[in-house]
């Protein structure tokens, strides 16, 4: 059978990211065991959802039986972020309507990293599509053999349902190094929950949200205008 070279080249380009999604998706699928749920709910989940960390709040909603409105609303608050990830990621190269949903429905923060980095500006729509594909393979098969292996691990390993925050925490770390001179993301991040927690205890989520969408909007703005150093 012949590999599409598009395939090829774009496995080598999502291996990296595969090396993190796996032990991550071994642990969502060991806790979906642990959770008295079905193995095959862990591989079902990570194909047809594909959320990441909600999957993970996914868990606990479902064992305490949240209602439908309480989880759409948890998902929506989770991946809000997407909706600015849309303003800038590569879409457009993507020329088929199905790609263009499946794109859509497969865009992860690394996905939108790797397709929008320099060296992915030439990358044609295929390439960025079966990156994502392999991305999401990744996931779905990591969860999958979590599941299996998830019976033969005891319930008093602990610890497990940290290994999402670690990952996220490794992230901030790098974006930290990576400042260029401007606030760090992770700074304005934590600012604009900290003035949320303060002043909209009530609506943190929602405030936080705003007013870090118009902490990036200011300091592109400025960044825009500020003179170049060549």
């Amino acid at each position: 059978m012949r590999i599409s070279p598009d395939l090829r080249v774009a496995f080598l380009d999502s291996a990296p990211v595969g090396l993190g999604f796996v032990p991550i998706g071994l642990t969502y699928g060991v806790l979906v065991v642990q959770a008295d749920l079905d193995w095959w709910w862990a591989g079902l989940s990570a194909l047809l959802i594909y959320g990441g960390s909600f999957e993970f709040l996914l868990i606990g909603m479902v064992t305490a039986t949240a209602p439908l409105t309480a989880i759409a609303a948890a998902a929506f608050m989770v991946n809000f972020r997407h909706v600015f990830y849309a303003l800038s990621f590569p879409l457009h190269r993507i020329r088929s309507r199905a790609g263009k949903a499946y794109a859509t429905f497969a865009l992860s923060d690394e996905a939108y990293a790797l397709a929008t980095g320099e060296q992915a500006r030439t990358w044609p729509g295929r390439r960025i599509l079966w990156s994502q594909f392999c991305m999401h393979m990744y996931w779905v098969g990591g969860a999958t053999a979590g599941a299996l292996l998830g019976g033969f691990i005891p319930d008093s390993v602990q610890g497990l349902d940290f290994a999402l925050t670690a990952l996220f925490t490794v992230l901030a770390l790098d974006a930290l190094k990576d400042t260029r001179g401007d606030v760090p993301t992770p700074v304005l991040a934590l600012g604009s929950a900290l003035i949320a927690l303060i002043f909209f205890p009530d609506q943190m989520l929602v405030a936080a949200l705003a007013l870090f969408a118009a902490a990036l909007l200011g300091r592109h703005l400025i960044t825009r205008r500020r003179p170049s150093r060549v």
